[in-house]
């Protein structure tokens, strides 16, 4: 009896550890190794963002608003390049654009830059979410719209994330084409895109005001960026 109870308890250590090794190597089979960034060709946001298009011009005067520096510290490890840019029109519309882009987007630790906490961190209220569809050339792009305040400071936020050629926001079906990507080989680059403008009240008018601004600004600057380049910022597939 003891000679049987020894044999079956090393049968079930030994199954135990096939199991581990086998569970190792499917995890190892799956973990994703290819660079999709090394596959494109190589994101420069300061030479494809064009300083001037159509009616658009670059604005020194006024930046955009920026992380603390501990904030910017972590943004460094997580992302590959920021850009941040004010522009200004003939008639004086200022709208300024911010954008953050990494080479690996396949994990959620990237969410550190999105303006609900960016704008926070710097002591802004954000509030008024919400989840509009706009028509950017020849299809919809998903968009998050937020409202900042600090003092006399109204800032609408106009937002989307990027996943390789496509466009999302934030959330479950990020995750999902995450998985997807991963799921076949991949670690995915991607941007965070990010829009925002003053505006002097917070009522309907000034709200939809600030959102036909941002909708044509980004519609402006769709179209001022070569094909081959648009979808890696707006996206040609949406995710849905």
């Amino acid at each position: 009896m003891a000679r049987g109870a020894t044999r079956v308890k090393m049968v079930s250590v030994l199954l135990a550890a096939a199991l581990m090794v086998g569970g190792f190597g499917v995890a190892e089979l799956l973990t994703p190794r290819k660079m999709m960034a090394d596959e494109l060709p190589v994101m420069d946001l300061a030479s494809k963002v064009p300083a001037s298009f159509g009616v658009w011009r670059v604005d020194p005067s006024v930046v955009p608003v920026l992380p603390d520096p501990t904030v910017t510290e972590q943004l460094e490890s997580l992302y590959s390049q920021t850009l941040n840019r004010t522009y200004i029109r003939p008639d004086g519309a200022r709208v300024m654009l911010s954008i953050a882009y990494g080479k690996n987007q396949n994990s959620a630790s990237t969410a550190a830059h999105r303006p609900e906490f960016c704008y926070s961190a710097q002591g802004f209220m954000v509030n008024r979410s919400e989840v509009e569809q706009i028509k950017v050339q020849d299809h919809e792009l998903k968009v998050v719209r937020l409202m900042a305040t600090a003092g006399q400071r109204r800032e609408p936020i106009t937002y989307w994330v990027t996943l390789g050629h496509s466009a999302s926001i934030p959330g479950f079906s990020r995750k999902l084409a995450q998985m997807k990507y991963g799921l076949q080989g991949w670690i995915m680059d991607g941007m965070l895109m990010r829009i925002s403008s003053l505006t002097p009240g917070l009522d309907a008018a000034d709200r939809e005001a600030a959102k036909s601004l941002h909708e044509r600004f980004i519609n402006d600057l769709a179209l001022a960026m070569p094909e081959a380049d648009r979808s890696r910022f707006f996206g040609s597939i949406k995710e849905d």
